[in-house]
């Protein structure tokens, strides 16, 4: 005779959830970093407020970008722009416009905060507003920009970001679900060395410069002077702004678009600890809003102007309602029935199943039935 508890382990076997890799990717996030403060760090602004708009532009929702700016440049004394930012000396575009949340400002952007947005590990007065509520089955953009050297990030001209710090907050993260997938992009100094220190799966990172490079500003704007934008986030830009929400250039195109002549120094990238081609992947699977697909039976026909079409239709409409009101309680009283059916209800557990899940779940669950199966027969036999 079978030992019950082998029966309810294979059992339990059978219809475990789901791995983690098998998540759909549903939703983007971005946390946009400036570390740096003082008028002489203009550019670090001016960097980070231009991935915010491009990330806005392509799709990201204010509520799920998170944003740091460790100064305020726009209201700066030295400022001959008051409230305006820009990253480009024919001032065309105001970065700082009508539509911009900063979530912490000034000397709220620290280590300490940045590692709590990452790992989620908030007190509890802080406000959903400042909080990254990811989840397993979000694609995260972390963008950070400020002044680094080897394997470290300035925090405000005061404190460091140390590669394992980073390291250790992205396992956390990862061991608590809060990514499918995440991109980390540096432009500082030696940037490529922040990330050395990573190991968790899922995780892609590129960097402005290598060990023992600088990284270099753009230009420099007359009128306001200083530097405006660093040159790995300028040509960044240069090549989202040939993009929408729906293009469908990859990874692989962006990294590959980086010269080093002209950033004068060398993009890094580690994609050792990411499992897909980079040629498969969109940049908007990071830097973009998640397209929803709804597949229908029918093709579009869109919707017709003739009156006639608009009177068929609530005529139609018409002289189903009765029909529909009496069938009403038919319908619901053969719902509970099924309800009440144990069978109906393990072949609605599978057919959820079959929806949202690979075919590989339907082996699982065949296998959970039979020993169901073989269980019961063995008891009968006794």
């Amino acid at each position: 005779m079978v030992r019950p508890w082998i029966l309810l382990l294979l059992l339990l076997l059978a219809i475990s959830p789901p791995s983690h890799s098998s998540t759909v990717h549903n939703n983007n996030w971005a946390v946009l970093v400036c570390t740096s403060r003082f008028w002489f760090n203009y550019r670090h602004m001016a960097n980070t407020l231009s991935l915010y708009r491009t990330v806005k532009r392509l799709g990201i929702p204010d509520e799920r970008i998170i944003l740091m700016l460790a100064d305020d440049m726009a209201c700066n004394a030295r400022n001959s722009y008051p409230a305006q930012v820009f990253n480009n000396e024919n001032h065309m575009l105001n970065l700082y416009g009508d539509n911009v949340e900063v979530d912490y400002r000034g000397y709220e952007v620290t280590v300490e905060n940045f590692l709590r947005v990452l790992t989620g590990r908030h007190e509890t007065a802080v406000p959903r507003s400042k909080r990254l509520l990811s989840d397993e089955g979000s694609h995260i953009l972390v963008y950070m920009t400020g002044h680094g050297g080897d394997e470290f990030l300035k925090f405000q001209d005061n404190e460091e970001l140390q590669s394992h710090d980073l390291a250790d907050a992205v396992k956390q993260m990862k061991e608590k679900h809060r990514f499918k997938e995440l991109l980390i992009m540096v432009d500082t100094c030696q940037a490529a060395t922040l990330f050395s220190q990573l190991q968790s799966p899922g995780v892609l990172a590129i960097g402005s410069s290598k060990k023992g490079e600088n990284s270099y500003s753009h230009h420099l704007d007359s009128d306001i002077g200083v530097s405006v934008v660093d040159r790995f986030t300028y040509y960044t830009l240069a090549f989202f702004e040939k993009l929408n929400m729906y293009s469908n250039a990859s990874l692989s195109s962006l990294f590959n678009s980086y010269d080093s002549h002209l950033l004068m120094s060398t993009a890094s990238y580690r994609e050792d600890l990411y499992r897909r081609p980079l040629s498969e992947v969109p940049v908007t699977n990071f830097f973009g809003s998640v397209m929803k697909t709804f597949h229908t039976d029918f093709a579009y026909t869109g919707f017709s102007m003739e009156p006639e079409a608009h009177i068929s239709l609530v005529s139609e409409t018409d002289s189903r309602r009765t029909l529909g009101s009496e069938n009403a309680q038919t319908e619901a009283a053969n719902h509970n029935a099924k309800d009440n059916c144990p069978f109906h209800a393990w072949l609605k557990v599978l057919e959820d199943k079959l929806d949202n899940e690979n075919a590989e779940k339907l082996v699982l669950y065949g296998l959970g039935s039979m020993v169901l199966l073989l269980a019961i027969s063995t008891l009968l036999s006794v």
